[in-house]
């Protein structure tokens, strides 16, 4: 995952700020942007919606209207004294009599209800031999054909006197009008004992209603009857029709007004006629309806894609300048590596931030330079000081196997003082060859100065005497190798060895809160008569310097050592930091 993060991610910066700015500004803000038009498209498509479902509730009303002037006019003919006077007793005129009134109440009819309606016809049979149309007749009616139309089928009436064929198979008027079907009323004409004199057919033109409403249409638009198995029923536009998965959509939708049709990149609006059991459907193509915004849009873009390039020009160039800084300052820097540190950077050319960071640069080589000089040089100190070591181990080895060879004449002749004082000087000179550690137990520190003052007192024929006083629980408390032992070396050399009587020297360990302190008294003559003439010495003394250079290194400001002097004696008191370690066994010192 990591591996394609990498790859992924950029890992120059200049292209890392490119990315950023892309990522975070130009990416949500032309998402945002397009999120913003398709939302103006919704509206804008709910709106329209809206509208075309308004002109369907309008063209419901009209339809609605239409059908209920048929009953009107089924009315006004049942009641009209000519038309009954014409069918009950047709004889009392000619036939071209009859015609003429019966065209009158016709012509009547459209001025009255249909404002002349050329969309609406009528037909009147009696039930002799006569038939009345609103329309010329291109062929002479055959009154059989027209009594036998199962509209006029009383079964289908259901105890009524009239009913509505929505699908009435238009075979009479083909040469008025171009519709499929009709929709018409049957009904009966009746008297006032109900007895029949004549029938009576009120069809509507539907297909020349719905051309007549698209050409007053300002969309290109199209309108549909359908019924609710799917049946096409008339088109406003001849040869148009709807695919079987939009009809689908009616069913599948009972309760929306209007989808799309990806199809045929279409709004589709609709409404169900209940008394028809009918759907009127209203098509508009999306490339109409947006047109305008279509353009909007392009012109929109285009603009947006001129000044997101010039921003991202300008972005590239302002990276491009802070990164040019830190690309030059970190070939300067491989150079610098390159040729030992002894390289600075040019600020004249900087300004700003860049020359602050190129100062601090410059002044970063110039320290690290000095830095470096001063490792090289302790570094050769160390290797010098390594081979003194080396060289000084030389004689403690050959020191220690001569004592061994000492320890074994003085055992096979039974001199126990000897053998003591070998092994005490043997101890001693395994801890001072023992480089391997400079912090050992405060137990094994103790131990090496009972042999140094094992063999003291063989020297001085046990003139003094040295106690030790310590807690238990700091016996594992971590102190310098032999830095115990120097100390009571003085407390025997400048004191005891001068003193008269006999002499004692105590050595006391304890704590203080978080640090041990370790307390050497000795009895002796001071160091006002200790300091006076002595012995001119082969080689310098190391004793006291030689600790506190110790203590520096090792503990830096958090070791001391004083020395209090008296009358009396000296007292020498060593501060150390408390540092316990964890026992390990008594085969070998800590």
């Amino acid at each position: 995952m990591s591996q394609l993060l990498r790859v992924l991610i950029p890992q120059k910066l200049k292209y890392r700020l490119f990315t950023a700015f892309v990522c975070l500004i130009l990416l949500p803000f032309g998402a945002l942007n397009i999120y913003n038009y398709q939302r103006i498209e919704t509206l804008v498509q709910k709106k329209i919606s809206q509208q075309s479902h308004y002109q369907l509730e309008q063209m419901y009303r009209t339809l609605e209207d239409q059908i209920s002037i048929a009953f009107k006019t089924l009315l006004f003919l049942k009641q009209d004294d000519t038309v009954k006077s014409v069918l009950l007793h047709p004889e009392q005129r000619n036939e071209l009599e009859n015609k003429r009134l019966m065209e009158n109440i016709f012509k009547n009819l459209n001025n009255s209800f249909f404002l002349y309606n050329p969309s609406v016809y009528f037909m009147i049979l009696d039930l002799s031999e006569s038939a009345y149309t609103s329309y010329p007749p291109k062929d002479s009616l055959v009154y059989s054909d027209l009594r036998a139309n199962p509209g006029f089928d009383r079964g289908q009436m259901k105890n009524s006197s009239y009913h509505w064929v929505p699908n009435d198979t238009n075979y009479v008027l083909r040469d008025v009008s171009t519709s499929a079907y009709l929709l018409s009323l049957y009904a009966y004409l009746e008297d006032a004992r109900n007895q029949p004199y004549g029938m009576a057919r009120i069809s509507i033109d539907y297909t020349y209603w719905l051309r007549s409403i698209h050409k007053q249409s300002d969309l290109e638009q199209q309108y549909f009857l359908i019924t609710r198995s799917g049946e096409d029923i008339s088109q406003s536009v001849p040869g148009s029709q709807l695919s079987e998965k939009v009809k689908t959509g009616f069913a599948g939708q009972p309760g929306q007004q209007y989808f799309i049709d990806k199809d045929s990149n279409a709004l589709i609006n609709y409404i169900y006629v209940e008394s028809l059991d009918w759907y009127i459907v209203n098509r508009i193509p999306l490339s109409v309806l947006f047109v305008e915004i279509e353009g909007l849009k392009q012109q929109y873009f285009l603009t947006f894609l001129v000044l997101t390039s010039i921003f991202l020009m300008m972005t590239f160039v302002i990276a491009t300048t802070i990164t040019r800084p830190l690309s030059h300052l970190q070939n300067k820097m491989k150079a610098a590596v390159q040729k030992s540190l002894k390289i600075r950077l040019p600020e004249h050319k900087f300004s700003g931030e860049i020359l602050e960071l190129t100062r601090t640069f410059n002044t970063m080589l110039d320290d690290t330079h000095l830095l470096i000089q001063k490792l090289k040089a302790e570094e050769r100190q160390k290797e010098a000081v390594h081979f003194q070591m080396l060289l000084a181990q030389t004689n403690p080895h050959f020191l220690l196997n001569t004592l061994n060879t000492i320890k074994w004449i003085a055992i096979r002749e039974q001199n126990e003082d000897i053998t003591n004082m070998t092994l005490s000087l043997g101890k001693l000179l395994e801890a001072s060859l023992n480089t391997d550690k400079d912090l050992i137990h405060l137990k094994d520190e103790i131990e090496l100065v009972e042999a140094y003052v094992h063999i003291q007192q063989v020297r001085y024929a046990h003139k003094f005497d040295c106690t030790f006083t310590y807690d238990e629980d700091i016996l594992y408390a971590l102190v310098p190798k032999l830095s115990l032992q120097p100390l009571v070396e003085n407390a025997i050399i400048h004191g005891i060895s001068r003193l008269p009587g006999h002499g004692l020297i105590e050595l006391n360990v304890h704590r203080e809160e978080n640090r041990l302190v370790v307390e050497i008294r000795d009895n002796g003559v001071g160091m006002e008569q200790g300091g006076g003439p002595k012995a001119p010495r082969k080689r310098p003394g190391i004793g006291l310097s030689n600790i506190q250079e110790r203590l520096r290194l090792l503990f830096r400001e958090e070791g001391q050592l004083e020395v209090l002097s008296t009358s009396e004696g000296v007292t020498v008191r060593l501060t150390l930091p408390l540092l316990m370690s964890t026992p390990y066994g008594n085969e070998h010192p800590a």
